[in-house]
């Protein structure tokens, strides 16, 4: 059984005890959170779409990561401009517990 989700803007494809990395989630480790925006579930070859879903995704929260750093540098050659920027964005690490 798997569902597709929106979290955050992103669709994700997930299943029961599976565990992923998601935009920055408000909550603390520990925290249950449950995603009623679902857009399909396939269960055992049954699949329902659109507004006929009436699931919702249970999950805890795990932790909080950094992702890489990205650098947005520019430069304007002859005239001295350098500007840096970094920027690390926040992930949310959940585990499914359930698709109900």
């Amino acid at each position: 059984m798997f569902a597709i989700v929106k979290i955050a803007g992103q669709q994700f494809k997930v299943s029961e005890g599976q565990q992923l990395y998601v935009p920055h989630i408000e909550g603390n480790a520990g925290d249950k959170v449950e995603f009623s925006e679902v857009l399909m579930v396939d269960a055992g070859g049954n699949i329902t779409t659109g507004a006929d879903v009436k699931a919702k995704v249970q999950a805890e929260i795990l932790a909080e990561k950094k992702g890489k750093t990205v650098i947005a540098f520019k430069m304007k050659r002859r005239k001295g401009f350098r500007k840096k920027k970094g920027h690390r964005t926040l992930y949310t690490q959940i585990k499914v517990t359930a698709i109900a």
